[in-house]
């Protein structure tokens, strides 16, 4: 293989491919700007894990359009080299072909380093809509005598993943997604999980905040206030022990233990708890595009 012969076969193929590249980009906004509500979008709510299932599909599709411009690329840099592309470049100086050689490997690293953060991403997301869908199927069963349940509720300071409310009084279910191949044990202690012998740790400060911003709301909403008591789900990992009332400590196999956590302080009244349901009601349907990553 000479350089000529190469240079010539990579900017065809290269030139191709960005084409390409551009065409299913353009094809992929245009798909989610038009037409990309559903019908009846306001009397449809979110399920479990609603923003996780529809950023995995955006990876899935974007890490399609970069496995795909890689096929299309060698593709057309064997057949350019066989039709001996090199004609393009012939008379060329030396150094020319060897930037151009140069710049074409840097594009390649770059795309293979976005392909490889978008693994990684896809990866991290995928973990969390299992974990979220694995929780909301559990809250399904709970929510005939509990109350009803909403996923991925909007506040103003971020997102709730779960929330149940019915006249024993509110609950928010937040969802901690830790790859857990052993099955290892889960602490809280104070505002942080404690994960086993693998030494990592995950902050809760933020479930706190998203869990007083909506406390704020009911309260504007209701003239007094109403106690939200945080659940946090660590779906695959057992519970060892927690230090503290603020929170309950659960995975996916004993979540039924919330229905028992109850105060008679925190019980509601019908009329607080039809107007709860209609202000959520309306927060999480499909129309109202507020809850995103």
């Amino acid at each position: 293989m000479d350089i000529e012969s190469i240079s010539g076969a990579a900017t065809v193929a290269l030139t191709c491919t960005l084409i390409f590249v551009a065409i299913a980009k353009s094809w992929q906004l245009i798909s989610r700007s038009v037409g990309s509500s559903p019908n009846f979008a306001d009397s449809i709510m979110r399920e479990a894990a609603q923003r996780f299932r529809e950023e995995l599909q955006r990876l899935n599709s974007k890490q399609s359009t970069y496995l795909s411009a890689a096929v299309v690329f060698v593709v057309l840099f064997l057949s350019a080299y066989v039709l001996q592309a090199k004609q393009l470049f012939v008379g060329y100086p030396a150094w020319q072909l060897q930037l151009l050689l140069a710049t074409l490997c840097a594009g390649a690293v770059l795309a293979l380093t976005r392909l490889s953060r978008t693994t990684i991403s896809r990866h991290q997301v995928k973990l969390r809509r299992d974990a979220n869908i694995a929780i909301g199927h559990q809250l399904q069963k709970l929510s005939i005598g509990v109350g009803r349940t909403y996923h991925d509720v909007s506040t103003d300071s971020g997102i709730i993943d779960h929330i149940i409310v019915g006249k024993n009084g509110a609950y928010a279910v937040s969802v901690v997604a830790m790859s857990s191949r052993n099955k290892g044990d889960v602490t809280l202690i104070n505002n942080e999980l404690h994960f086993g012998e693998t030494g990592k740790t995950h902050s809760i400060v933020s479930t706190n905040a998203n869990i007083a911003s909506l406390e704020r709301e009911f309260r504007r909403l209701l003239d007094h206030r109403v106690r939200i008591r945080s659940v946090i789900a660590v779906p695959g990992w057992t519970i060892e022990a927690q230090r503290g009332d603020d929170h309950l400590l659960v995975n996916e196999k004993n979540l039924a233990m919330l229905s028992g956590w109850k105060d008679q302080a925190d019980y509601l009244l019908d009329e607080d708890v039809d107007a709860i349901h209609r202000l959520l009601t309306k927060r999480c349907a499909l129309g109202n595009r507020s809850a995103v990553l």
